[in-house]
């Protein structure tokens, strides 16, 4: 077989609103980050698979002839089966020796590439020999969207290699080769790298990573938004640790305890998504006045509460919303919470950086959608 090497880079991620909620059929808007993560895919005659992950200290290699022996008897292309084949991460689990209920970033990263580099050339008739090298601007654990790049790089560049998509020219010319097809092929596959990774996720995550700039996401539909006003967003870095597959688990298990509470809550954080982008569409239509930013961040301070309620939230989150609080700013968390990120969102003319001090690490002070 014939590898197609290549270059392809997937942005990262920040939820405005819907975190959560959109795990459970509600609204989420999401906007894809100018922070990458980025893997070079090349060809090798060693008769092995390699995957270097410099950020997490992994650097692993496979004959190509052991994993063949871990590709599914049954006759049916993995790359027609919407469903996460399980018997077959079962395998791959056993394989590599990683234990039922490990979640540590090292083995659910070799997890998905194997699952993916397996799904993706099982119906070929041979795995191909391999080097994947993957390097990220992104930090993990953090909610920005680091595993679901990772998986769309995968993706992309797993199909690419295979031929099943057309090779990027160039990292910078990736949606001028792929249509909407490819792109939902990719997203559909970062989707079960996904899955692996964070067990129940909403699919929002990766569909940023694939389609870019800000979207709409509800019910596994993605709707693009095509006009919206520039904002400034200071992005911030708790830097605690966390699960998100931890995390969505205990808002589920929440909700089968309280459903009378926590199913109006998750219906109230719908409707702050649905206020939001109404809101910014009106900024874009009209020029944005003083009103316009209340209610964004009104929005905001509503949105951190329900979160809290949830479960979610941390102490050095809420210590964050209030020093940032204190100087007239808004504040909530990104992602899973748990630690990981909050966005802070900024007025026109206020500039942070020489006024604001916490014991916080700025991951990319302003960013621009």
């Amino acid at each position: 077989m014939h590898i197609k090497e290549c270059i392809v880079s997937a942005p990262g991620k920040a939820i405005l609103h819907g975190e959560h909620a959109v795990v459970h059929g509600k609204m989420a808007l999401a906007v894809s980050l100018n922070l990458r993560t980025y893997l070079q895919l090349q060809a090798t005659f060693t008769s092995k698979v390699c995957i270097n992950l410099p950020n997490i200290n992994a650097f692993l290699s496979w004959d190509v002839t052991v994993l063949n022996q871990l590709v599914p008897d049954s006759e049916a292309d993995l790359r027609n089966m919407d469903e996460l084949d399980i018997e077959l991460v079962r395998r791959l689990r056993d394989f590599v020796g990683i234990p039922n209920g490990a979640l540590d970033t090292r083995s659910m990263a070799i997890l998905a590439f194997l699952y993916i580099y397996i799904s993706i050339f099982a119906g070929s008739g041979e795995l191909p020999s391999l080097t994947v090298s993957v390097w990220s601007e992104l930090p993990t654990g953090a909610g920005l969207g680091s595993s679901s790049a990772y998986s769309v790089c995968l993706a992309a560049a797993l199909l690419s290699a295979s031929g099943t998509i057309p090779s990027p020219l160039s990292d910078q010319e990736n949606t001028a080769r792929w249509g909407v097809a490819e792109m939902e092929l990719i997203n559909r596959f970062a989707f079960q790298g996904e899955r692996i990774i964070h067990g129940n996720p909403s699919g929002v995550d990766n569909a940023v990573g694939t389609w870019g700039g800000i979207l709409r996401y509800h019910s596994g539909k993605i709707t693009p938004l095509s006009r919206v006003p520039m904002l400034r967003i200071l992005l911030t870095n708790t830097k605690v640790p966390r699960s998100t597959k931890v995390l969505v688990a205990g808002v589920k298990d929440k909700m089968n305890k309280f459903p009378s509470i926590i199913n109006p809550v998750l219906d109230s954080v719908d409707a702050i998504s649905c206020t939001c982008e109404q809101t910014l569409s009106e900024m874009t239509s009209d020029s944005p006045t003083p009103e316009h930013y209340d209610i964004l961040e009104e929005l905001i301070d509503i949105n951190q509460h329900h979160l809290n309620v949830m479960g979610v939230g941390h102490p050095a989150l809420d210590n964050l919303c209030r020093v940032t609080l204190a100087r007239g700013l808004h504040s909530k968390l990104t992602g899973a919470g748990g630690g990981g990120c909050a966005i802070t969102l900024l007025r026109p003319g206020f500039y942070p950086l020489a006024s604001l001090t916490v014991r916080f690490l700025f991951i990319s002070a302003i960013f621009l959608w």
